[in-house]
């Protein structure tokens, strides 16, 4: 069983590198899609009652956020695992400028995430922690190493 926490800021690739890697083996537990916190916990508690691997598609900046979900997993024996997305400013700019008008953020979401976000440690209860970052339009995922 595998709970699966992404971080980063909006158009880092989150919900792309899901749909590539994820899609068919984890459910997508993303308040973009589900909109309110009580919805999120509901679906999660499901996928953790029933033993069902799944992926938290949020920003995550902080690791008061990632907790939540690491605390809930770890005590019903899932491998936690976080992706941690290459998050520059600018390339996320770019490319939330490039997506449709429904599934684009406000600028200024994007920059109020960048001020928030931690980087990930061990210390949080990772078993498996990576750094995803994007080259040629391909995601290349790396073992994190806590110099990134």
């Amino acid at each position: 069983m595998e709970a699966v926490v992404f971080m980063g800021i909006q158009g880092s690739g989150k919900s792309s590198f899901f749909k590539e890697r994820f899609f068919t083996t984890h459910v997508r537990i993303s308040l973009d899609l589900l909109k309110t916190r009580h919805r999120e916990l509901r679906l999660l508690n499901e996928c953790l009652g029933m033993l069902q691997p799944f992926v938290i598609d949020n920003t995550n900046p902080t690791c008061d956020e990632r907790l939540n979900y690491i605390r809930a997993a770890k005590p019903l024996r899932f491998d936690v695992v976080g992706y941690y997305f290459q998050s520059k400013v600018t390339d996320c700019l770019l490319r939330n400028s490039e997506r449709s008008a429904a599934e684009r953020v406000p600028d200024v979401a994007i920059l109020s995430t960048a001020k928030k976000l931690e980087l990930p440690t061990w210390a949080e209860g990772f078993d498996h922690l990576f750094y995803v970052r994007l080259e040629d339009g391909q995601f290349v995922v790396e073992d994190w190493k806590d110099e990134v």
